[in-house]
């Protein structure tokens, strides 16, 4: 397969993997030896976001960074419809066509949905949890429904999305609390999935689902309790404070009985970008709770 766009071999010097899915593919990279851990992006992110997260621990694990269909290196099968839940059928595809068993799950953004849904309904096959800026229940803050509102409505946030292709241009370099981390090669990374308007639709679908799948992240919430007693490290970006106060991290707290907090003052809701060594270090302590 060709990559469909280039970006710095020097920032995300990784083998291509494609695994084929009904009559699209799924990208992905699968780096290093090890304990395997898998890491999910959100919107519109893709396996780039995980680069030095992966190029730090693959000495020492096995890292699998998927792109979900239609974002990324990924191209989205005939009538999909970019929905958290076709990604989280598309993810449990890939784990089980990689056989994935015993690993530790890193989620952020739409991550935590996609992945915990999985996760609730096979939590024997979990080591471990990182969990950073997300949620898997619903909306119901003021804030959130009205970004969803205004960036997954209609026709305001689809022209947005669709024409000026605002989410990844924008959004993103926003979401980055080191600025000087904002660089061109960066935000071609994140701009060059998305050349086109029709291209762009997912990137509209996922803030309008955080209204429209209400009911299927009820669902998920109800089968948190399933996690409870894995060892969780929580990583909170405290300049996300809008889309993910300290509440949310609150929340995940409850849920998480095993867990180990840490609060990062100098991050925002892209914390693998802002803090990618602390994730490391996260998914290193994790591991070391799992074997204890």
């Amino acid at each position: 397969m060709k990559r469909p766009f280039q970006v710095d071999s020097a920032e995300y010097p990784f083998r291509d993997h494609w695994l084929p899915y009904r009559d699209g593919f799924i990208h992905y990279v699968d780096e290093g030896q090890g304990p395997a851990v898998l890491l999910l992006h959100g919107n519109p992110t893709w396996s780039y976001l995980y680069r030095n997260i992966i190029k730090e621990l693959r000495d020492q694990f096995r890292l699998i960074a998927p792109d979900y269909p239609g974002l990324g290196m990924s191209k989205a099968p005939t009538g999909y419809g970019y929905t958290p839940q076709e990604h989280s059928e598309a993810v449990t595809e890939l784990i089980r066509r990689l056989d994935l068993k015993d690993f530790i799950l890193v989620v952020q953004d739409w991550g935590g949905p996609v992945g915990l849904n999985h996760a609730v309904q096979h939590s024997e096959s979990l080591r471990g949890l990182v969990v950073m800026n997300t949620w898997a229940w619903p909306a119901k803050r003021l804030p959130m429904r009205l970004f969803s509102l205004a960036m997954g409505g209609w026709p305001l946030g689809y022209w947005l999305q669709t024409r000026r292709n605002f989410f990844a241009r924008v959004i993103v370099p926003s979401g980055i609390h080191h600025k000087s981390k904002v660089t061109d090669s960066l935000r071609h990374a994140y701009t060059a999935p998305f050349p086109t308007p029709a291209s762009r639709k997912p990137t509209w679908v996922f803030p309008r689902q955080i209204r429209k799948a209400g009911p299927w992240l009820a669902a998920l919430e109800a089968g948190l309790g399933q996690l409870s007693h894995l060892p969780a490290h929580i990583l909170w970006g405290t300049k996300d404070s809008a889309g993910f106060p300290l509440e949310e991290m609150r929340k995940w707290q409850s849920y998480l009985n095993n867990h180990e907090t840490e609060i990062l003052e100098d991050a925002s809701h892209y914390v693998q970008e802002d803090r990618p060594d602390r994730v490391a270090a996260a998914i290193r302590s994790v591991h070391q709770r799992s074997i204890i």
